[in-house]
């Protein structure tokens, strides 16, 4: 049984793959269920056995972004650690998730292919709304323990790490600059934390 299994799985994370490549090359709606079957190297059948539209394909690969947003590792607070030791762990794993190619792969597809529909803009953007959960946490915790200014946790945790995107998300998805080098990477994230720090740390 394991056997075709992964077959199957092969089969799929293929489709997938070549779903990811079509639709870069060509957007959501010129992309053809026969041409993904062409370039995974399966029958349309197959296809459809997996996904039984291209809009549950697609919904596949929101799916596959989503789980690359929330796979990072949740970091609890600790009393008595300095915040900026406790933080720059958390929002460096942010960087590096956003700098993954495969992300940024998936990030381009999904965008682009919301643009001209409201109705998948607002599923994807309810989805990415309802995440930064591990920092929301940590930033409520801080505030229970009387370091952080009573502010919306989630606004604070959407403002750091926008200030991220700025520099590792946004560059590379809309203008396909390199991702960001080490040093880079470590003066963005000390910038972030200077300016969160400044904004709603307690004396």
């Amino acid at each position: 049984m394991t056997a075709p299994q992964r077959l199957t799985d092969r089969k799929r994370e293929a489709i997938i793959q070549a779903a990811i490549a079509e639709f870069r090359a060509n957007g959501f709606d010129i992309t053809s269920m026969d041409k993904i079957a062409a370039t995974a190297g399966v029958s349309k059948r197959t296809v459809y056995n997996h996904f039984p539209s291209k809009e549950e394909l697609f919904a596949e690969i929101l799916n596959q972004l989503w789980a690359r947003l929330t796979a990072e590792k949740e970091t609890p607070y600790q009393t008595g650690l300095a915040l900026r030791d406790q933080l720059r762990p958390l929002l460096m794993a942010k960087l590096r998730m956003l700098g993954d190619d495969n992300f940024l792969d998936l990030a381009r597809v999904a965008i682009a292919a919301t643009i001209h529909s409201p109705e998948r803009a607002q599923d994807m953007v309810a989805r990415l709304g309802e995440r930064e959960e591990s920092l929301t946490v940590w930033i409520r915790a801080a505030q229970a323990d009387g370091r952080l200014k009573a502010v919306d946790p989630a606004f604070a945790a959407q403002q750091v790490q926008g200030l991220l995107k700025s520099f590792a998300f946004w560059p590379q998805v809309s203008m396909g600059l390199p991702g960001l080098s080490a040093d880079m990477q470590g003066s963005v994230v000390e910038s972030a934390l200077d300016m969160f720090l400044a904004c709603y740390q307690l004396p």
